[in-house]
């Protein structure tokens, strides 16, 4: 009876769970797994650390420049790691996990997971300028996703189990559980419920427990008390704002121009993180602070040290330099930590300046540190609650609370108007997947006004006469055409219905200007609207065209949305979503069946080109599961002949996974 009674009381009151004392056991372990595991990932990372950094220093005493054999040799065993043991990912990350939620119900491949973090902890452990935050959130996830499929957790639930794990990880990261769960709600499931909010911090808080029994109740960083002197104050947060936003544009940029850089040059997979490593190796022997998580150089600025305007310019860019080559050249490591090092730094420089340009404030630059950290830290993975609430759970200090806030929308509103998508959305984007939010988005919430817009027929002065309308309109083959000044800048929209309304009024009105009888009020779209939100606006007001104008300037025509547009874009979106539903049963595949399924462009020199594929020899037990030509899926059959720039999915053994790349690549 007790038993009935608890697993009712679960039952109510979480809802997503069936077996209240099963699935305890489920929480329990992802919980306190997670926390645990961090701790030892974090010590291992410390040991690793100090061991080979200490090592050299012992042994070349007298020679600092030696220092640049420690990233050369962690790039040398990441390297080796990599070409035997780790195969080339769609994803890493938590672009994976974002991935997997959104179109595999949660399944992850957890049997990689411990080389891939033993991997991470020794990359950061030599010197990488990555951080451990994002494999911290693999392992939580990874975890809840061995528990869901070891209890045999069904209907979706396993989705709870790995973004409570994932919610666990940052938890055990910074001592901070209410920005875990955050992190979980906002990017991972992007939907916040009772029963979900519930279970993410039952994991959270599981998590912090362990994490403050191993190491204290200290956040990740000391934190000293901070106090705004005046309010003038706050407008000098919006330029830091304005400078977050503008750092995490250029980070997230420069993350996949290096990964294309690398990507797509001759250099051995294995040689890549070598040479970047004696790159960090230079660097540091002058700037050491680029190293690793940084943690120690964040702690300092925050405590007012070494507060100098040029050294903290230099180490801004620097560290987007260096963590953008080493996330390109093959060091697995997150994103996390170099944006909170990059707002440390670009806070704490903007301080200085303005302490400099305001002396009467007496400006703390620490707290523009403070703030810049979750500025920049919004503005690139695109979470304002849990920049907001990560900070604000590390200083417990509500007086920093409304700078943070203010500082955290300036910055994401700067970085969505830069690029909207985030670090993490990116990755899913640029293969062809338009997830957010948690979910495989609906079918016109795909597209975006900029990629349907046609070009404006044509244009009609302010000063044109009535009388001369119909004949426009005609000439253009449309119903409206909009109405511009000397400037070509929008003035209104004229259509047929306005011509034959000015006629019945008076037929003198056919010698007026077209500026007399125009629409004025003019309903626009913008290019970064999607089309489903155009589509519900010219329903709402009847309208079958709408001129699309830029965002800053309303006046500024860039192109025309019209009825024929949106039938030619469902049929583009509708091509997409096929696409992205393709791809997520290749996922569900790889997971379910313990295979993985890989995807490769044939390239121009594959030994593959130009031939059948009842033709060409692949390893044992490879399978060719579909072939992608200019955006349409081709169902192999043996007389089906692979041509250059096809997009093709093998399933097959990790094992595999040099040999298939080498004869599709032709690498």
């Amino acid at each position: 009876m007790k038993q009935n009674r608890f697993s009712a009381l679960w039952q109510n009151n979480f809802p997503f769970w069936g077996n209240g004392l099963y699935d305890t056991l489920n929480v329990l372990i992802v919980g306190l797994g997670t926390g645990f595991l961090v701790i030892l990932f974090k010590k291992l990372i410390h040991f690793i650390s100090e061991g080979a950094f200490g090592s050299i220093k012992e042994i070349f005493a007298a020679h600092t420049y030696a220092i640049v054999l420690v990233p050369i040799l962690g790039g040398a065993i990441v390297g080796l790691l990599q070409h035997f043991l780790i195969e080339p990912e769609r994803h890493h990350g938590v672009a994976a996990i974002m991935e997997s939620l959104a179109l595999a119900d949660g399944r992850l491949n957890y049997k990689k997971a411990p080389i891939k973090v033993l991997t991470s902890a020794l990359s950061i452990g030599f010197g990488a300028s990555v951080g451990p935050e994002d494999p911290s959130v693999q392992i939580g996830a990874n975890l809840g996703a061995w528990a869901a499929k070891k209890f045999r957790v069904t209907n979706g639930n396993g989705k709870m189990l790995v973004a409570m794990g994932a919610a666990s990880g940052i938890a055990a990261a910074f001592n901070a559980p209410i920005a875990g769960v955050f992190f979980s709600l906002e990017i991972l499931l992007g939907q916040i419920s009772a029963s979900s909010v519930g279970l993410i911090l039952f994991g959270a808080v599981l998590s912090s427990i362990v994490t403050q029994a191993m190491v204290g109740t200290s956040p990740a960083f000391p934190i000293p008390t901070y106090t705004i002197n005046s309010p003038v104050e706050f407008v000098l947060y919006l330029g830091l704002g304005l400078l977050a936003g503008l750092i995490a544009f250029i980070y997230i940029k420069g993350i996949y121009l290096a990964h294309d850089v690398m990507h797509h040059s001759r250099i051995p997979r294995w040689l890549r993180p070598i040479l970047i490593g004696a790159l960090l190796g230079l660097v540091g022997i002058k700037f050491p602070q680029i190293f690793g998580d940084s943690y120690e150089t964040i702690g300092q600025i925050l405590n007012g040290q070494d507060l100098i305007l040029w050294l903290l310019i230099v180490l801004l860019f620097l560290k987007i330099l260096m963590t953008t080559l080493s996330l390109g050249a093959g060091f697995i490591g997150g994103v996390f930590a170099p944006s909170l090092f990059l707002g440390a730094a670009l806070g704490g420089a903007y301080g200085v300046a303005m302490r400099m340009l305001f002396p009467a404030l007496y400006i703390q630059p620490s707290a523009f540190a403070l703030v810049g950290m979750a500025a920049v830290l919004a503005g690139t993975v695109h979470a304002p609650m849990t920049a907001i609430m990560l900070l604000f759970e590390m200083t417990n200090d509500y007086r920093i609370i409304l700078p943070l806030m203010f500082a955290v929308a300036v910055s994401l509103f700067t970085s969505r108007r830069l690029h909207r998508t985030s670090v993490y959305e990116t990755s899913l984007v640029r293969s062809g997947l338009n997830i957010h939010r948690g979910r495989d988005i609906d079918i016109l919430e795909s597209l975006t006004v900029a990629e349907a817009m046609q070009p404006i027929p044509a244009t009609i002065h302010e000063d044109t006469l009535m009388r001369d309308i119909h004949a426009l309109l005609d000439k253009a083959h449309s119903h409206g055409l909009p109405v511009v000044d000397d400037e070509g800048l929008l003035v209104g929209v004229i259509s047929i219905s306005d011509l034959e309304s000015a006629l019945e009024d008076s037929p003198k009105n056919m010698a007026r200007p077209v500026k007399d009888f125009c629409t004025q009020k003019v309903i626009v779209a913008y290019p970064e609207q999607s089309i489903h939100d155009v589509l519900k606006t010219m329903g709402y007001y009847n309208i079958g065209r709408m001129p699309v104008v830029e965002h800053n300037n309303p006046r500024k025509l860039l192109g025309w949305i019209s009825r024929t547009a949106l039938i030619q874009a469902y049929n583009k979106a509708l091509t997409r979503y096929k696409l992205t539903r393709h791809r997520a049963n290749q996922i569900k595949l790889g997971m379910i069946s313990g295979v993985s399924v890989f995807e490769f462009e044939v390239g121009q020199k594959s030994p593959l080109a130009g031939h059948k594929l009842k033709e060409i020899e692949l390893p044992s037990y490879s399978l060719i599961a579909s072939i992608e030509r200019n955006g349409q899926i081709i169902i192999p059959h043996g007389n089906a002949v692979l041509h250059v720039g096809d997009k093709v999915a093998v399933i097959s053994h990790d094992n595999d996974s040099q040999t298939l790349t080498a004869l599709f690549e032709g690498q």
